[in-house]
């Protein structure tokens, strides 16, 4: 459950600033004490980077790569989606069940107040991720390219707002149930299938046109581009630009404050 926003003094309502880092850093801890959250965001993404790193019994098509160099990439992105869209989607949606969200609508946090809380709370877990697979990917030997490192910033900056804004899409219209049943279920499908954890050239050649323009192929093959290649991937960049400005547009029509 979401803390309120603290306040100063009994009438007077603390900074807009400093509302929103206090309940940036209740909703970052609160995800990095919950065991389960725990997992998906940190703890499956360090163990599916140690497996598919490692072993061969997943056949990875690295061409001239080395084998960890385009899989710790696709675990990034793995990591990222995680943490933006499953644990944002159930936490927003129990919080919006048990009148959280309307509540929090009403103090001097507001909605606004609220909405960046949770996007700089997502920001610093993905942060979190990104050093905790990247130095085990460095350990198992990973040597990204340095003049990759920008785009590679930007395709997880525009992953987080584009699987956020799912998130949130899911949570404001589902009840909290059928949330915890679909954000999970949809983290397996498109890990497998979506193109982010493989190299879309895996998937089959149908589906593989079409999964390298959603969220998860366009954030994989980016980030793939940015720290396999060297290249800057404009084309991947915009298609996850656009999917996070429809998805926000999306939350910001459907979105509801209450169940």
């Amino acid at each position: 459950m979401t803390a309120p926003a603290t306040a100063v003094g009994a009438d007077r309502a603390a900074p807009a600033g400093r509302r929103v880092l206090a309940q940036a850093r209740f909703e970052t801890l609160a995800v990095l004490r919950n065991g389960e959250q725990l997992l998906v965001t940190l703890i499956i993404p360090g163990v599916a980077l140690i497996a598919l790193g490692r072993g061969s019994f997943v056949d990875v098509g690295v061409g001239d790569a080395e084998r960890i160099d385009v899989v710790t990439p696709g675990i990034l992105g793995l990591a990222v989606m995680a943490g933006s869209l499953t644990s944002q989607a159930i936490a927003t949606a129990f919080d919006r069940r048990n009148g959280v969200l309307r509540l929090l609508a009403t103090t001097p946090l507001g909605r606004g107040g609220l909405l960046a809380g949770k996007a700089l709370a997502v920001l610093a877990v993905a942060a979190l991720q990104v050093v905790v697979v990247g130095a085990t990917g460095l350990v198992l030997g990973w040597r990204p390219g340095p003049a990759g490192l920008p785009g590679a910033v930007l395709a997880l900056l525009l992953g987080v707002a584009a699987f956020t804004a799912l998130a949130l899409l899911l949570a404001g219209t589902l009840r909290a149930e059928a949330v915890l049943a679909v954000a999970n279920l949809l983290l397996v499908v498109l890990a497998v299938v979506g193109g982010v954890v493989l190299p879309v050239a895996d998937l089959p050649g149908a589906w593989a046109s079409v999964a390298e323009w959603l969220p998860p192929g366009a954030l994989g093959e980016a980030l793939r581009g940015a720290l396999v290649d060297g290249a800057f991937p404009a084309a991947h960049l915009a298609a996850l630009a656009a999917w996070a400005l429809v998805l926000g547009a999306a939350v910001r029509r459907w979105f509801r404050w209450s169940s």
